[in-house]
């Protein structure tokens, strides 16, 4: 399997990470996860700003080279030389600061890695199976503007997976702060209740999440369901009619179950098949 180091094409298996890394010494680093069917990048758009905004906001110096026609060649070159360009594939760009410096970095100079999986299936399929998640509550995301983007700081994230797994779930529902439900481990949270679909806003700390945001703009032309992006308590998750988190590679993943109670998935499978059209429109 090969991967992009830095824009030259090198075999994963002879490969090395430098120990003088600033990602994995300071986790000076961010990545984006992006889909990508047939050789086309799903909502390509989206993900290159958040990748441009993100390094800007970590004071990284964007290369000239990096432009999304450049970095969309690379992508589907990497995909090519895997001969996987005719299958669904995960997609990981990882951008990290230069070696150089400890907590001070020498200079906002970047580096970078493209690497590739295989995904099952070529769309976004809502699995039908039981899916049970609990409140993690022994550490929490701070709200601001860091914690919407995907820097390689995710130890909440770990841990809370970890403390998942220990005790029978399938995942856990994050907290900032304020005790104000974020996300979960994985992918940015909805709430139904009624004709009203709730998801935390960004001041929260949530993920800036592309699929959160394809999601917005399909509800705002709902007719039948009211929008609101508002913060969410932990006492409101009971009283939901549904829940469910998304993200870019699993599209929408129902929630059936949270401590006593159950929930349907009648509005998450009617989402799915939008987003899917979405995601074939995004194609042309």
């Amino acid at each position: 399997m090969n991967i992009f180091i830095d824009g030259k094409l090198q075999d994963a298996q002879s490969t090395h990470l430098s120990i003088t890394n600033r990602g994995y010494n300071y986790g000076d680093s961010l990545f984006e996860t992006l889909r990508v069917i047939n050789s086309k990048i799903m909502f390509w758009e989206s993900h290159y700003f958040r990748l441009m905004s993100s390094m800007r906001l970590l004071r990284m110096e964007i290369p000239m080279t990096f432009s999304p026609e450049y970095l969309e060649e690379k992508i589907l070159e990497l995909i090519k030389s895997n001969g996987l360009e005719n299958s669904p594939v995960r997609v990981k760009i990882n951008i990290h600061r230069n070696t150089g410096g400890y907590y001070i970095p020498e200079d906002n100079t970047v580096g970078y890695i493209i690497s590739t999986t295989l995904l099952d299936t070529p769309f976004f399929i809502l699995t039908e199976k039981p899916y049970e998640v609990e409140l993690y509550k022994d550490h929490f995301v701070q709200s601001g503007m860091l914690s919407t983007i995907k820097s390689n700081n995710k130890l909440v994230n770990v841990l809370a997976g970890i403390f998942a797994t220990e005790n029978g779930f399938d995942n856990c529902f994050l907290i900032n702060e304020k005790k104000s439900v974020l996300e979960t481990t994985n992918g940015n949270i909805f709430l139904v209740k009624g004709n009203e679909i709730k998801t935390p806003p960004l001041s929260d700390g949530c993920l800036n999440g592309i699929i959160r945001k394809q999601l917005l703009e399909i509800l705002e032309k709902d007719e039948h369901l009211e929008l609101k992006e508002e913060s969410i308590s932990p006492f409101e998750l009971q009283k939901a009619d549904e829940l469910f988190y998304t993200n870019a590679i699993q599209g929408i993943q129902s929630i059936t179950k949270y401590r006593k109670k159950t929930y349907t998935t009648k509005v998450a499978k009617s989402l799915v098949g939008k987003l899917n059209a979405k995601a074939r429109l995004a194609e042309v």
